[in-house]
């Protein structure tokens, strides 16, 4: 009974307004590293930090969370996106930043009729994945991953070949069933992109090109469906100012990476990239720690957003 009422807790979004954090936020003092957009920091930090090889932090954060314990299923995403419960026989979703496979595995419970392709940077990622979901499905043939960087290369041929990128109109139902006519190991694209705090992790300065490669390997007609952290959510303002590596932009101390949206910039991010927007609204979720009689403000962003025809 308690884990359904933590589950609901966090499917439930409108627990405040998020005006009203801003002005908390932004009244505070101890806060105001955070609201700057130039900070002394940036440049100190480059400084002193030469970049990691981008999938090693993360390949050392699965490592070290190789138990299981770190592994909570997302399964409120199918009442926030009841389109991939209800989406017709043979439809394709590819989860990028799969991470430990906590999105994936509500989404094949959920629906046996979806083939899910996922992908992540980190090779000890997939491994996690592969392990939480031999955990609890027995035979899974409707799941398939692979190691790609998103932010820095494209997606393979066989997700989307040239021909398949560059396609465009038709209907809902013949986009469905569509297969490539001209590389027979191409799948034709995908119905349904899932970024659930991926984006935050990817330098600021890539976000605008790994968009557009979910954009060119949806289908026509296709969703990509967003999840991330939002403004002023309780992460960010934990972070001290030397964590502080750009306006908005933070370095953990295992040298992953933490950015945290607005609504405006998530909707200039995937209008500029192409897409048109369905949906984009903060969900403001406020949790109280009775033993220490604090109150939790948690903000995410959640949107989605559809290539058009």
């Amino acid at each position: 009974m308690e884990k359904k009422r933590e589950e609901a807790g966090e499917y439930h979004s409108k627990d405040f307004e998020w005006e009203f954090l801003k002005n908390i936020v932004e009244k505070d003092p101890s806060l105001s590293h955070h609201l700057h957009q130039q900070h002394q920091y940036y440049h100190h930090y480059s400084q002193k930090h030469p970049p990691p090889p981008d999938s090693q932090p993360w390949q050392d954060f699965h490592s070290r969370h190789s138990s299981g314990k770190f592994f909570k299923e997302r399964r409120y995403l199918l009442k926030e996106f009841p389109e991939l419960v209800s989406c017709g026989e043979n439809s394709k979703l590819l989860e990028v930043g799969c991470g430990n496979g906590s999105t994936v595995l509500p989404i094949l419970r959920g629906n046996k009729n979806i083939t899910v392709y996922a992908c992540d940077c980190s090779s000890e990622a997939l491994v996690r994945t592969k392990e939480n979901i031999d955990r609890v499905i027995a035979s899974v043939d409707n799941f398939h991953s692979f190691c790609c960087d998103f932010s820095t290369s494209e997606f393979p041929d066989w997700v989307a070949c040239d021909n398949c990128r560059d396609r465009s109109g038709g209907s809902v139902g013949m986009q469905v069933n569509y297969r490539c006519s001209l590389n027979e190991h191409c799948i034709g694209g995908v119905d349904f992109v899932t970024l659930i705090f991926t984006l935050s992790a990817v330098p600021k300065e890539r976000m605008p090109r790994a968009i557009k490669e979910c954009f060119n390997v949806l289908k026509p007609g296709g969703l990509l469906l967003f999840r991330d952290y939002g403004l002023y959510d309780m992460t960010m303002l934990r972070f001290e100012p030397e964590k502080v590596i750009g306006f908005r932009e933070y370095v953990r101390s295992d040298g992953t990476l933490s950015y945290f949206f607005c609504l405006d910039t998530v909707r200039k991010l995937f209008i500029d990239a192409g897409f048109i927007e369905v949906e984009l609204e903060n969900c403001c979720v406020k949790a109280v720690n009775r033993r220490k009689g604090k109150s939790m403000y948690r903000v995410w962003v959640h949107g989605k957003f559809q290539k058009p025809f």
